[in-house]
């Protein structure tokens, strides 16, 4: 029997799109780690690591070099650099960011996007995961102190960044993975600091954050499934969740509440649109309800 194709050509499996390809990741953190296991069994494409282009240039999280526009922005930045030096039509790129939780603002929070951009079929396809963060710091008199927090933050397997005085100061040491390596510039940095201090955070580079390192992995995952999702119109990967409605009705008194009721998808390419129903639940529960739990 003849294998389907869908309008575009590429057929209806997803992996003859990828199969065989190269894929451009530019990264110098380690992030092939966690991306390539992801995609390419599941695709049948090759990641081409990519390191021959400094990433701090486009923004550090030590603050030297603030990122300029988006996460999302910044994800596709370095996607289109690696295509470009790898000279190849397709490429993933990942970006993070810090801050406190959506919810509480309590707590720190890590969002990791990774995208896909595909020149052949003009999409880019972006994969989100979020979590708890490891991304502590303080300042510290002496290296009794400086071993307390290093301790207390997850290393040496969270590495350390460690500057003299304060967090804005530009003679950062970064990269700090074993306890005499942090003891020996600790010590250095308070010999340099002029208010006797030294500031302490943990290192947020992926290579160094193991806690980070998880969720982009998590974030490939959700990725990998976005590109699984086909357009049932046009078979193009990326069909995937643009909207959600809320009006889900309480399930005590019937009001619309601000739970999901429904979602829509959309394609990148010709823009088939779907409607789909929150599923496996039909009404809300009353504590998210205005009405009975004002």
């Amino acid at each position: 029997m003849a294998k389907k194709t869908s309008p575009n050509g590429y057929g209806a499996d997803p992996c003859l799109l990828y199969a065989g390809l190269r894929i451009a990741l530019l990264t110098r953190h380690g992030k092939e780690r966690v991306i390539a296991p992801v995609l390419e069994p599941e695709l049948g494409c090759r990641i081409e690591h990519v390191s021959n282009y400094d990433t701090d240039l486009l923004g550090t999280f030590t603050r030297e070099i603030p990122r300029v526009g988006t996460q999302v922005g910044a994800a596709s930045r370095k996607a289109r650099i690696g295509m470009d030096l790898a000279g190849v039509p397709v490429g993933v790129a990942s970006e993070g960011s810090f801050g406190p939780d959506p919810m509480t603002g309590m707590i720190p929070w890590n969002v990791e996007c990774v995208v896909l951009i595909d020149d052949r079929l003009g999409i880019e396809v972006a994969g989100f995961a979020q979590g708890m963060a490891r991304m502590p710091n303080t300042h510290v008199k002496n290296w009794e102190e400086a071993e307390t927090f290093a301790r207390q933050s997850g290393f040496p397997e969270h590495y350390m960044v460690v500057r003299p005085e304060r967090e804005d100061d530009l003679r950062i040491f970064k990269g700090i993975k074993d306890w005499g390596e942090l003891e020996a510039i600790v010590e250095k940095a308070l010999d340099l600091s002029a208010n006797g201090r030294a500031f302490l955070e943990v290192d947020l580079r992926a290579h160094a954050n193991p806690t980070r390192m998880e969720n982009i992995r998590q974030a490939t995952e959700n990725l990998l499934k976005k590109i699984q999702s086909r357009c049932p119109s046009c078979g193009t990967p990326g069909f995937s969740i643009v909207e959600r409605l809320e009006g889900l009705p309480c399930g005590d008194c019937g009001s619309p509440t601000r739970e999901y009721r429904s979602e829509i998808y959309c394609c990148q390419k010709c823009a088939h649109r779907s409607v789909q129903e929150s599923v496996g639940r039909s009404v809300a529960e009353p504590q998210y309800c205005d009405y009975c739990n004002p």
